[in-house]
């Protein structure tokens, strides 16, 4: 929490002195938030990468499917 002191002096010139403390505790909450936040973002990442390896994997398979449908359909239209 900030500590606030106000000081006037009634005296000419008037003048007001405002000295304001903080401790670092707002610091290390900032620090820490932003330690979570980055370990969020790469905790997502990571897992979006391998996501799209596995999307990548089940192309790859359905398409080497596809081909060999079309070799059997081409293979059994041949002996018409």
């Amino acid at each position: 929490m900030a500590d606030e002191r106000i000081t006037t002096s009634d005296m000419p010139p008037h003048t007001t002195i405002i000295e304001r403390r903080s401790s670092g505790g707002t610091v290390l909450l900032a620090v820490v938030l932003l330690i979570a936040v980055l370990i969020g973002g790469f905790y997502l990442f990571s897992r979006q990468s391998a996501q799209n390896g596995k999307d990548a994997a089940i192309t790859s398979a359905a398409k080497s499917v596809g081909g060999a449908a079309d070799k059997v359909g081409d293979a059994v239209g041949g002996e018409k």
